[in-house]
């Protein structure tokens, strides 16, 4: 059926962003027509809707690196809510289908392993309050996270671990003897008789089925109150059949002289105690996979040093207030964002950057909270504070990546969904089958019991997010931050890196090297006629000739006129003369002839600078070369790329035989050369419908639309906001090495997630024909399926130990380590 529909975007700055989207919507199949309005900053597609849905468009303009305008939706429409209460995915997969399917809730997302949901709704539809009450009726407690004390929600769960040791260890001594009992009468060891007594197994077994294992009834009924079914509703059925079975034969079961009834209370009593055991074990471990988020939190300062009204005090630092005046003295911790108003000193950013060596600040610099002041005392105005300072920023971003899904859960979702009503049949169906075909009740209800206990589903939810919070954590503490799960999921997948040039392969920091003197004026005239021009000029080699301008002539005035022609260079009026510092192509549009002058531009050129021209009133005057330096890390991280398998692209606006020159000093081959800013992402889309699957790395604003293309953007952390907001992945290191780390990383955590998938899936596939052809105790279901849960927990825990920004040491040499790589590339 045809539809309509109109989209409000918001990040076009040109009519050619608007053309870029208007062409990406009329590809997708489906789409009849897309016109987009740049004046109105609209989109209007007519599409079939059997064919295609609207998702889908604000996905393409989204990835393009545009923001979608949601008018009808006021802000504050997302939350974050802390659950309470869920014991496995089936629980997660519960609410998150609830939610999803309540009128007003847009999209929702429920991790187990954080035990957070991350709720996107329509507030004029339905409220946040709205939406706790229905996670409560569903028989989880529910809370907005932003109202939850950090400091009361780590003693909460301190609590929670200290209740289920005392459960677990209450639990323990009351499933002893029952134990014993059972090994005893194995082994035909007449001791302890009283064991043996019907009467004694049912007073101590009691209060491990109803007190202790009460936990798992009342999630149960929440589950079945819901019509749906999870963990505690097959450990509920298990350990209830066998104690109501025993129950029964302590007072109805015949049995000759000498002969024990056929009592299975230790079953019950011994899977509620190893199932409290692996819960205990759990919780404790996945205490130890959020560490990243409490190292990043424990760099903050908890005071600050602030002057009002003329006198020093010291107050917490969540009471700072912008324009605050901050005094910091040698050694103190920064507490908040700032800009330097009096005084100098060096400040260690090691936290930040990885940069080991301290950075010289004087008044005029920004400083960063959390970073230390190793010198001199000073103080700064308080410019970025709470949410908004440079660390809580990055822990955002990690907890948000932290509660995300990557799309391989999609597997476990689907599968726990409808895992427990699937085995409850099965289950049913054992029972069925064993006791028709051999009318022996016990053995029909034991194996019954032994398949209900295998197969709960508690391993599938912690599968994926646990090595997710370890894998992204892991990321941060070496300068990497992973927006998401999807991105970590995307970046083990990379076969083509494309490096944008200045700011990334080099420091951009270039400085003017030659001034080649052309016509009537002399070279202090025109360094000093070039610098007034560049010195409006954010481009990194403009910047470069007003510097240099500065220091060799001081005072530098200003231009009369002036305007930046991207992708060309500028364009200036000084003292009534017209000046054009750029490119060929600016001279050429100016009709201004080069040819004269194409072999001392080439030989400049083949020195790896780039060569600027530079003419006064329609006259061709000098030729102004400039060099950038390279990062001393880019080479080696180039050469660890091309040994992991992964092909490699330099993109930038320089001409082909500057570009040239760089690239061979780097060792890349591959050349996307005289490329203007726009154009970017477009050479980014050639690639990937090439069938690549490509990660863009850049710095600057224009890099911004290419980084939201790629398949992965990776921006340098030293770069613009703009690039860092738009990149899935921010290495806030700027050193290239970090991006074959970022790479490592990924795959690592992928192999660890199918690791855990395959453990989850392989514990409940194997177990339940074991169980289900009566080959399994139910105790021995009971420990094992408690420790499918805690073995996946660990197993993600062991990334911890992993360094992404080393090579690996077990290769004998780089070459083997390569080969071993470009292998794994290639699966």
């Amino acid at each position: 059926m045809d539809k309509k529909q109109s989209i409000k975007i918001s990040g076009m700055s040109c009519a050619a962003c608007a053309a870029r989207i208007e062409k990406s919507l009329n590809k997708l199949e489906g789409v009849k027509l897309a016109n987009v309005n740049f004046a109105m900053e609209k989109a209007t597609i007519e599409y079939d809707d059997d064919k295609i849905t609207p998702e889908k468009f604000n996905e393409i303009i989204e990835k393009l690196g545009f923001g979608i305008v949601k008018e009808d939706i006021p802000k504050g429409s997302k939350a974050e809510l802390n659950i309470t209460g869920m014991s496995c995915a089936a629980c997660s997969a519960k609410i998150e289908k609830k939610l999803n399917r309540t009128e007003g809730i847009l999209q929702a997302n429920v991790n187990l392993a954080t035990g957070r949901a991350s709720v996107e709704y329509d507030i004029s539809k339905i409220k946040i309050n709205d939406i706790i009450t229905i996670i409560q009726n569903l028989g989880y407690s529910a809370q907005r996270a932003e109202e939850i004390d950090q400091d009361k929600e780590k003693e909460r769960n301190e609590k929670e671990i200290k209740t289920l040791k005392l459960t677990l260890i209450i639990s323990a001594i009351l499933s002893a003897p029952l134990l014993l009992a059972m090994v005893f009468s194995m082994l035909n060891i007449p001791l302890l008789s009283f064991l043996h007594n019907p009467f004694f197994q049912l007073a101590i077994a009691t209060p491990v089925q109803f007190i202790i294992g009460f936990r798992f009834y009342k999630h149960a009924y929440y589950a079945l109150r819901s019509k749906s079914a999870n963990m505690d509703v097959l450990i509920s059925m298990g350990t209830s059949a066998a104690y109501f079975f025993s129950l029964y034969n302590v007072f109805f079961e015949e049995v000759q002289q000498g002969m024990m009834k056929s009592l299975y209370f230790e079953a019950s009593a011994v899977i509620i105690t190893l199932i409290l055991l692996g819960k205990y074990l759990e919780a404790v471990a996945k205490g130890k996979t959020s560490d990243a988020i409490k190292k990043l939190m424990g760099l903050q300062a908890k005071t600050a040093r602030v002057i009002r009204n003329g006198i020093e005090e010291d107050i917490p630092i969540e009471e700072v207030m912008l324009g605050d005046i901050v005094v910091v003295r040698p050694g103190e911790k920064l507490p908040v964002d700032g800009k330097i108003t009096f005084g100098s000193s060096s400040i260690d950013e090691s936290m930040l950057t990885g940069e080991s060596i301290p950075v010289e600040k004087k008044a005029g610099d920004y400083v960063i909270g959390a970073t230390i002041n190793k010198m001199g005392t000073f103080r700064f105005e308080a410019t970025k504070i709470g949410k908004d300072t440079a660390l809580s920023q990055i822990i955002k971003m990690v907890e948000d990546a932290q509660g995300s899904k990557a799309p391989i859960q999609k597997i476990a979702d689907k599968v726990s969904g409808i895992f427990v009503p699937v085995v409850v049949g099965i289950a049913l169906l054992t029972f069925l089958i064993w006791y028709l075909t051999t009318m022996d009740i016990t053995q029909a209800i034991v194996s019954s019991v032994a398949v209900l206990v295998i197969a709960c589903p508690c391993a599938l939810g912690l599968a994926t997010p646990t090595a997710i919070m370890v894998g992204t954590g892991k990321g941060a503490e070496h300068g990497i931050l992973i927006k998401g799960g999807e991105h970590l999921e995307t970046a083990y997948k990379l076969n083509t890196v494309v490096l944008d040039k200045t700011g990334t392969i080099t420091k951009g920091q270039p400085e003017v090297t030659d001034i080649v003197v052309l016509g009537n004026f002399d070279k202090s005239e025109i360094l000093k006629l070039a610098a007034i021009t560049e010195k409006s000029s954010e481009h990194p080699l403009g910047v470069a000739i007003y510097e240099h301008g500065k220091k060799e002539l001081s005072a530098i005035g200003d231009p009369d006129k002036f305007e930046a022609i991207p992708g060309r260079g500028v364009k200036a009026v000084v003292d009534n003369r017209v000046i054009y510092i750029g490119t060929r192509k600016l001279m050429k549009e100016q009709n201004i002839a080069t040819d004269n002058v194409e072999a001392a531009i080439a030989k400049l050129e083949d020195e790896g600078k780039t060569a600027m021209l530079m003419a006064i009133d329609n006259a061709l005057e000098s030729i102004i070369a400039v060099a950038d330096t390279l990062k001393e890390s880019s080479k080696e991280a180039i050469e660890e790329l091309k040994k992991m398998g992964i092909e490699v692209y330099m993109i930038t606006g320089d001409n082909k035989r500057t570009a040239n020159a760089i690239a061979k000093q780097v060792g890349i081959t591959n050349v996307l050369a005289e490329v203007l800013p726009e154009n970017k992402a477009e050479e980014v889309e050639k690639l990937m419908a090439s069938g690549s699957i490509v990660a863009m790395v850049g710095d600057g604003i224009n890099d911004a639309p290419a980084l939201a293309t790629s398949n992965i953007g990776m921006a340098m952390g030293t770069g613009t906001d703009v690039a860092i907001e738009a990149a899935d992945i921010t290495l806030m290191r700027g050193d290239l090495r970090t991006i074959p780390a970022a790479i490592r990383l990924s795959r690592k955590t992928m192999r660890k997630i199918k690791q855990n998938l395959f453990w989850a899936f392989f514990y409940n596939i194997i177990g339940i024909p074991f169980a289900a052809f009566g080959l399994l105790n139910p105790m021995i279901a009971g420990g094992a399926m408690a420790f499918s849960s805690v073995s996946v927990v660990s197993n993600s825990l062991s990334l911890k130990g992993y360094n992404p920004t080393e090579v690996p040491g077990r290769f004998k040499s780089m070459e083997e380590f390569a080969k071993q790589e470009w292998q794994y590339s290639k699966k």
